[in-house]
């Protein structure tokens, strides 16, 4: 327990530190690049983050843990905009973008419901697994050639060569990939080591599997949104803060469930309903919702609904431990 300890905490010193080389080679590769931060948040960042997810759903999967596979993806969408949105929130106030109001969010939200429909038979099989890859595909071409030709409607001669100086101070584009690298790799790592570690204590405590996997495996395979948000919201790089939320939990439905399901159908043991995910669908995709409304409403995500994402996680949590 006391080692296991120890690698929790040493797992969480790696990810602080990779988070700030991936928000730093970010935020410099986007200027390098011509794109907006936006951007890589949505598509760079976010897929890199997500890596964690993919591998612990991909082996949880192969080895007929299909309650943690679904669970690790539900629990850290959830945890994503409740906890990791909340706490970058209370750092700084996030602004709205138009193109995640208009685009973004509501691709999160039809893509969780399309979930929701294909999950109902408490299967969800190679075909429809192909049909989340597809999907992961076009939204990620989409974006990019949208948000490509947005950027550049907004970017005046003035603005490009201030740009091409700026992109001097952050360094070339091959250091800013190597550190983008570096970052991933090392939230990757961290969360790993972190993962690992938590999971050995909540053996040892005696949990079921679809709680390990909506919490303790949820939780901490959302380190790196996590580190990254709550970094690039301290640095003000809140356009990189909010893509990587709203990009990793699309890509963490299209791709890492897309994934596992091709690579072994998934299947709910004890039914959709009756094993209670339905309720943890259902949690999803409200809490997904809410920065919809709170950017409608008031063009941004303050710290005031930080406080609310983070009381309704901290709800969500008490009710699953009082379940459990």
């Amino acid at each position: 327990m006391t080692l296991s300890l120890a690698f929790f905490i040493i797992g969480l010193i790696i990810i602080y530190y990779g988070a700030e080389f991936l928000v730093k080679g970010a935020s410099g590769l986007a200027q390098s690049l011509g794109m907006s931060p936006m951007v890589i948040g949505l598509t760079v960042v976010a897929f890199g983050t997500s890596t964690p997810e993919i591998f612990v759903s991909v082996v949880s999967s192969l080895k007929g843990k299909s309650m943690l596979a679904v669970g690790n993806v539900i629990g850290s969408n959830i945890c994503n905009i409740a906890l990791v949105l909340g706490l970058a929130a209370l750092f700084l106030p996030i602004p709205g973008q138009p193109s995640v109001i208009r685009r973004d969010i509501p691709v999160m939200l039809g893509v969780s419901l399309y979930l929701l429909v294909i999950s109902y038979n408490s299967v969800i099989g190679r075909l429809e697994g192909a049909t989340l890859l597809a999907g992961i595909i076009l939204y990620t071409f989409l974006n990019y050639t949208m948000a490509r030709r947005e950027f550049k409607k907004l970017t005046g001669k003035v603005n490009i060569s201030k740009q091409k100086i700026d992109s001097k101070k952050t360094g070339s584009s091959l250091w800013q990939t190597g550190q983008v690298s570096l970052g991933i790799a090392g939230v990757v790592a961290g969360a790993e080591l972190m993962i690992d570690s938590a999971i050995k204590i909540m053996s040892v405590l005696g949990v079921s599997e679809k709680f390990i996997g909506l919490t303790i495996v949820a939780f901490g395979t959302s380190l790196p949104e996590l580190a990254t948000s709550v970094v690039a919201a301290w640095k003000k790089e809140m356009d990189i803060s909010l893509g990587n939320l709203v990009g990793s939990n699309v890509f963490n439905i299209l791709c890492v469930l897309g994934v596992a399901s091709v690579v072994r159908p998934i299947i709910i043991p004890g039914g959709f309903i009756q094993s209670g995910l339905f309720f943890d669908y259902m949690v999803m995709i409200f809490i997904s919702f809410l920065p919809w409304i709170m950017m409608r409403v008031s063009y941004k995500i303050s710290r005031a609904h930080g406080i609310f994402l983070l009381s309704l996680y901290g709800a969500y949590l008490v009710f699953l431990i009082i379940k459990s």
